[in-house]
């Protein structure tokens, strides 16, 4: 019986770790305040504190990093969990999955592969692109058996926050109202299925090839005008999308941390975002779960 450690139980841990028991798996699940998940053993984890980490990672076959700080707390945060994850495989034998997003590669020419280069020059997306150096370094030295698992954004049932295709648009969508959204909403933009992100971390933890190496998962991609109009489609609902000028999220930055960070990465909905997750299919055996199924049960979701 394999076993597992994630840290982390947000909308990627918790199932991760449910899916991960559900399937015989022993697993702890390790988060500051002790989160639970069904079928999951729960530790409370300071993630930054090396000696914790290590403890917690003893005997455990694969270490899953799903923890997210606060955007504002990234360049902080971040560093020395990495540094902490890092330890705690090398001196555990654990292999190490990292879950990430798509912010290394900066602002893109075209579709993000596997092997694109990662030229961001913006704060969240340098702390990111660091973060996934030092596990490949670490790779590299032999000292550990390190993957990322890149994500664009996210979205499915539970997703709220600053989620971009979350709750508030959703809720707006179906009750005839306006989303507003960041960005240039007429865009494509690729989705990750919350679902599908965690088949993905699953598969590249047991894959048996190569490691020391990204993947990425499978996406559907669509513009937030068109998804608007595929949920009033379905709903018989008439909802609209509208953007927030970029000048007035610039302005709200200079005053709130949070939209400070959300306006540095809208550079993401200026352009088309898209994510090519075909070696990951090919390699994986992953695949995108069909996008009206999975924008339907979304949507339905948060109906009422």
């Amino acid at each position: 019986m394999p076993t597992r450690l994630v840290v982390g139980a947000g909308l990627i841990g918790r199932p991760l770790a449910e899916r991960l028991a559900a399937r015989g798996d022993r697993v702890t699940i390790a988060t500051r305040s002790g989160s639970p998940a069904t079928g999951a053993t729960s530790l409370v984890l300071d993630a930054a504190d090396r000696e914790a980490f290590t403890r917690a990672a003893t005997g455990a076959e694969t270490i899953f990093l799903c923890t997210n700080p606060p955007y504002t707390h990234w360049p902080a945060q971040w560093p020395p969990i990495v540094d902490a994850a890092v330890a705690a495989a090398s001196a555990t034998g654990a292999a190490l999955v990292v879950m990430g997003n798509l912010y290394s590669y900066g602002s893109p020419s075209g579709p993000m592969t596997e092997h694109s280069p990662e030229t961001t020059t913006e704060t969240k997306g340098l702390v990111r692109k660091d973060g996934w150096r030092k596990v490949r370094e670490a790779h590299q030295r032999g000292e550990l058996r390190g993957v990322e698992v890149r994500a664009s954004d996210y979205f499915g049932p539970g997703a709220t926050g600053t989620a971009h295709l979350g709750k508030a648009f959703f809720a707006s969508i179906l009750a005839s109202k306006t989303a507003r959204v960041v960005g240039r909403p007429g865009l494509a933009h690729s989705w990750s299925y919350l679902p599908d992100i965690v088949d993905t971390l699953i598969a590249a933890a047991d894959y048996a090839g190569e490691w020391g190496r990204l993947w990425h998962v499978p996406s559907a991609a669509a513009s937030r005008i068109e998804i608007a109009g595929q949920v009033n489609q379905h709903f018989r609902t008439n909802g609209k999308v509208a953007a927030y000028p970029q000048w007035l999220l610039r302005a709200l930055g200079a005053v709130n941390p949070m939209m400070h960070e959300v306006w540095a990465s809208s550079y993401q909905f200026t352009v088309p975002y898209l994510i090519d997750s075909t070696e990951t299919q090919r390699e994986l055996g992953v695949a995108a779960t069909p996008w009206a199924d999975a924008l339907a049960t979304t949507a339905e979701s948060y109906r009422g």
